[in-house]
This record gives structure tokens, C-alpha cells and sequence, in this order.
């Protein structure tokens, strides 16, 4: 389908590769080992991609035995997590996570990859117990499937048994009509790997398994919410080891957030009431001298008889910017 109009100009959002490069360079100068940012916007998760993309910037750009990774993000696959972790593990022997602010969920598993955790001030983790998102979890207001957790279907569970009366039926009669039973037992399996993937990925710098299991189980079942704020207090009351960001890094990775963040403003283009372009710069991964970003490029409509937007001519991509030469170069970069 072509686009409803070809002659609106496509707003582009800023690649600010000088300015992230200067602020990277100045944190290399503090720190003794290499630096990669991590930076996910809110609307956008840690995919199993991502993977291929840290490769990229890893395989020609590694200097030291030390890493120092800034992971700001809200989320997303915890599989991804591990095979980052993994991959990391194989390019430096000591990895430090800086942690300036929302480091929540499979990005919390990410940072327990790393020997240490340097917290600033704004800075949190998370409890990691499992939400899914099925092909048969119910309908919202807006016809988009929404997250089902284990945490949520046990309170419903445990309500219903120190309240229940004697002629009350079986709960799962009244559950099965809002939540499908195979979203149920979706959720029952993916509990069961998160905390197998938070293992083995404490794994990876703790010799004593069952301390790794404890934490892990910890960070699985013993908060209220899933969003419960883990601050260095908490971090460092469960075992983990947090440590005080230096007021300094701090500062500078909060340019290097902003900057991040102005990239990552939303760049809608309007065709029509029902038709509009997007271009949103969604997540960064970047070390010295080069860049990639993961950017959408579609358009959308909305079918106003199914209630909903669907996206239309998708050419969204990775790209990488690098320096070569004293030149900034920036060429589409494809994973499979």
C-alpha cells in the first residue's frame, strides 16, 4: 500500500553521535576499563537482537579486561538478558553495572551479571517475578492483549482461600472466564525459568550456588509488585553488591541520559486523521567511537472498525554510525 501522502515531510529525530562521543570520552577518562552504553527507551524492551548489536560494538572495540556498562531500561526478555550476560562474560573479566536510574525487570537480571552495582541517588532495581503477554491473555479498553502475572494469580488464588465459604466452588471456574487456562499455565512455566535464568547469570561471578538461588528467589517472590523500587538499601539488605556511584559518573551519565532522551523523542508525522509516520529512535547501545541505534520507520492506520492501529510499509532498522578516518559514517545494520 502506498503511503497517503508522499509529499509531507518525514520529522527525523537527532543522531547527536559528537555529543554522545564527547560524554562517553569523558567517563572513559574516570574509569579504568572500556565503557558501553545501554539505553532503552520506555517504549521500547530488551530483545533477543540486541544480543547480535552489543557483538558488534564488542568485537572491534574491546581495550581492557574491565567493563563498564550503563543499563538504563524497564525491561523485557530475560533470555536475552543471560545470552548478553553470556557474551559479555566471554570479552572482560570483571564487569561493573553503572545504574543512574530505572533499571527494572529483565534489565535488574542484566545488571546481576555484573561482579558489582553502582547505584546513584535517582537509581532502582526491581523484582523480576514473570508477566507474559499471550496470544489468547484478555482484551483492554483499546483491544490490545494485556500482561498476566504469577504474583497476580496468586493473591487472587490466596484471597479466595482465607476467604472462601463452605459452598464456594472451585476459583478456577470463575478465573478460566476472564484468563485463558493456557495463559495460566504460560505464566506458571515462565515463573519457573526466570528464576533458573536469574541463577544462572548470578552464576557467572558467585562460586556459592545456593546463595545465587536464595537471591534469586528473593528477587522472584518476596516483593508486593512487580514495579517494587529496590533501591541500594534493599540491593545491598538481599545480598547483592551495591555500591555508591561517584557523584561524577553520576553527573555524566546524566548528560549522556539526556542526550539519549532527545534522540529518543517521539517523531510523529501526521498524513491524516487516520494515517501517520513514525521514526522513533527506540534503544542505543554505543562505546568509543561507534553507535547503534534501533529506529522505526512505518506508518500506521487505524481501522476504526477493529478499534485499533496497525502498522503499515515497516522498514524499521538497526543502524550504526562510526568514526573512520575522522569522517562520521552511518549505514543500516541487519540481524537476521
Amino acid at each position: 500500500m502506498e503511503k497517503p501522502n508522499e509529499k509531507v515531510e518525514i520529522k527525523t529525530p537527532p543522531k547527536l553521535f559528537n555529543e554522545t562521543q564527547a560524554v562517553i570520552n569523558s567517563i572513559s577518562e574516570m574509569i579504568d576499563g572500556d565503557f558501553i552504553s545501554y539505553w532503552i527507551s520506555v517504549n521500547s524492551s530488551i530483545v533477543r537482537d540486541d544480543v547480535i548489536a552489543f557483538y558488534e560494538i564488542l568485537k572491534n572495540n574491546r581495550k581492557k579486561d574491565k567493563l563498564y556498562l550503563f543499563i538504563k531500561s524497564s525491561g523485557g526478555s530475560g533470555e536475552a538478558s543471560l545470552r548478553i550476560v553470556n557474551l559479555l562474560r566471554k570479552y572482560y573479566k570483571e564487569i561493573v553495572a553503572f545504574i543512574p536510574l530505572d533499571c527494572a525487570s529483565a534489565a535488574t537480571m542484566l545488571a546481576l551479571g555484573a561482579d558489582s552495582i553502582k547505584m546513584g541517588p535517582l537509581a532502582y532495581l526491581t523484582a523480576i517475578d514473570t508477566s507474559i503477554t499471550h496470544h489468547l491473555s484478555p482484551l483492554d479498553n483499546f483491544n490490545n492483549r494485556v500482561s498476566v502475572s504469577q504474583n497476580e494469580l496468586s493473591r487472587v488464588l490466596n484471597l479466595w482461600d482465607s476467604n472462601k465459604n463452605e459452598n464456594d466452588t472451585n476459583p478456577f471456574s470463575v478465573i478460566y472466564n476472564h484468563i485463558h487456562p493456557l495463559v495460566i499455565g504460560s505464566v506458571d512455566r515462565a515463573t519457573s525459568l526466570s528464576i533458573k535464568l536469574t541463577t544462572d547469570i548470578l552464576s557467572y561471578h558467585m562460586k556459592d550456588i545456593n546463595e545465587a538461588e536464595r537471591i534469586s528467589n528473593t528477587l522472584n517472590a518476596e516483593y508486593p509488585s512487580h514495579s517494587y523500587p529496590i533501591t541500594i538499601v534493599e540491593a545491598q539488605k538481599i545480598g547483592l553488591n551495591a555500591q555508591e556511584l561517584p557523584d561524577e559518573v553520576n553527573t555524566k551519565l546524566f548528560e549522556l541520559n539526556q542526550l539519549y532522551s532527545e534522540m529518543a523523542q517521539l517523531a510523529y508525522t501526521d498524513y491524516d486523521e487516520v494515517n501517520y509516520h513514525d521514526n522513533e529512535i527506540l534503544k542505543i547501545i554505543e562505546g568509543a567511537n561507534a553507535k547503534l541505534f534501533y529506529q522505526k520507520d512505518k506508518d500506521w492506520h487505524y481501522r476504526t472498525e477493529e478499534r485499533r492501529w496497525v502498522p503499515m510499509n515497516d522498514e524499521s532498522s538497526w543502524r550504526k554510525m562510526e568514526l573512520e578516518n575522522n569522517e562520521i559514517t552511518e549505514k543500516s545494520f541487519y540481524v537476521g
